[in-house]
């Protein structure tokens, strides 16, 4: 087989991966804005019968999310970027046939309730859900198979947030380990990220996700940056240790009684948020962007800080598909407000300071939690167009991933796989006769 057809299908699977990419993101948006508004403005309720309808409505679409997930495609759970690490280092199987239907269709369902979950993680495991089903219909195996789901779902991410460079340097620097690289592989994920993004940037619009105004900040505020990256590195390590210790408790509560106890209640509470706290709910794209120019006082910022950090947390514990990409900068854009509203009552900060630090933020939080630090710089700048603050950007998330190692953090993505093998080798053993 020549490299021509293999880069033919890397092409078409992009160009399929952004077509379903913007469905889920497009569907998404709308209906995540319309059960609101049919609740609060057709029906007109208001008060306690307005936050009871919404409680039920988000619960039952977090529940079904989570039948769909249990009973169908229980690797669908979650992010599902650490099975597709485990698929290229041959110790998980894509089984597409099941994971794309309950990736697309539960991660609907998830992120349109409310929960503070990324669309990111559906749309990178759906990609590698059709790089498996075109590896299968052309018969490949080995390290066909494996770059074709590189490249899938880089196209996966490339449609999430419109972010090809950054979709290609995900694939290069988070899978560095499985990732069989040749010219070949490489220039296939490029390929079927480029696919991704024209198919997204025709259907949606060629702008920016989180567009920010920033100027260029002059050098002397250097150093504020890389002390904000340092403040990352430790909030990284932090973010990772609570979302495993969460996952691990949710989970003997799920074996001692029931696995849908702690998804209902999350999602009750989910509900009522969506009216009383909006900004402690979904992935946060746009509430960073809303945020960074509203000018909330310190005291708000930190409570925002905290509300959506433990939403994070219940959230992904459910089990529902959905990502953390865009959970993680949304709490980032918080944070790094915070540290300039901060510096702000002691000194003036410079033009567009706020969203300066906001940004950087970003690139900080990504580079500690994920750490992947070349994919927070770039994805962050297309993501923003801010590309004036690109030095910022660079400091805060290589001096985050520094103290990140520095305090022994992994990557979470790293974690997440060694804790799916342990369970399912703990569950085999348990089940093995004695």
């Amino acid at each position: 087989m020549g490299n021509a057809v293999y880069h033919l299908v890397a092409i078409a699977v992009g160009a399929v991966v952004g077509v379903l990419g913007v469905a889920l993101h497009v569907g998404v948006e709308r209906f995540s804005a319309a059960w609101p508004a049919f609740l609060d403005t057709t029906l007109g309720l208001d008060g306690l019968p307005l936050y009871a309808a919404a409680a039920l409505v988000a619960v039952t679409m977090t529940l079904v999310s989570l039948w769909l997930v249990r009973n169908f495609a229980p690797e669908a759970s979650g992010s599902g970027v650490p099975e597709i690490e485990g698929a290229m280092e041959g110790l998980r199987q894509v089984r597409w046939h099941r994971v794309l239907p309950v990736k697309f269709v539960g991660g609907f369902l998830s992120l349109s309730s409310g929960m503070v979950l990324g669309r990111e993680g559906p749309t990178i495991h759906i990609g590698a859900s059709v790089a498996k089903a075109a590896s299968d219909l052309m018969k490949w195996q080995s390290e066909d198979m494996r770059a074709m789901l590189a490249a899938g779902g880089a196209a996966g991410l490339a449609a999430a947030f419109n972010a090809p460079l950054a979709a290609v340097l995900f694939v290069i620097e988070e899978t560095r380990r499985q990732f069989p690289y040749s010219a070949r592989s490489y220039i296939a994920v490029v390929l079927a990220s480029i696919a991704s993004a024209i198919v997204t940037e025709t259907l949606t619009g060629n702008r920016p996700y989180m567009l920010l105004e920033a100027s260029a900040i002059p050098y002397g505020w250097l150093p504020a940056f890389l002390v904000l990256g340092v403040i990352l590195g430790a909030v990284g390590v932090g973010f990772n240790h609570t979302l495993v210790w969460s996952l691990d408790h949710v989970r003997r509560l799920g074996e001692r009684r029931s696995y849908y106890i702690f998804p209902t209640a999350v999602g009750l509470v989910v509900g009522v948020l969506v009216f009383v706290r909006p900004e402690a709910t979904q992935g946060g794209e746009l509430l960073a962007v809303q945020l960074t120019r509203e000018g909330l006082p310190l005291a708000m910022l930190a409570f925002i800080v905290l509300l959506r950090f433990v939403m994070t947390m219940a959230s992904y514990s459910t089990g529902v598909a959905g990502g953390i990409f865009a959970p993680i900068l949304a709490l980032a854009t918080t944070i790094g407000l915070c540290y300039g509203t901060a510096i702000e009552s002691v000194t003036a900060l410079p033009e567009h300071g706020h969203a300066a630090f906001a940004i950087a933020a970003m690139s900080g939080l990504f580079a500690s939690t994920i750490g992947a630090p070349m994919v927070g710089m770039v994805l962050v700048l297309e993501l923003t167009g801010a590309y004036s603050v690109l030095v910022p950007v660079m400091i805060t998330a290589i001096f985050s991933n520094m103290t990140s190692q520095a305090l022994g953090g992994r990557p979470i993505y790293e974690i997440l796989l060694e804790r799916t093998l342990a369970i399912e080798a703990a569950a085999r053993a348990a089940a093995a006769p004695r």
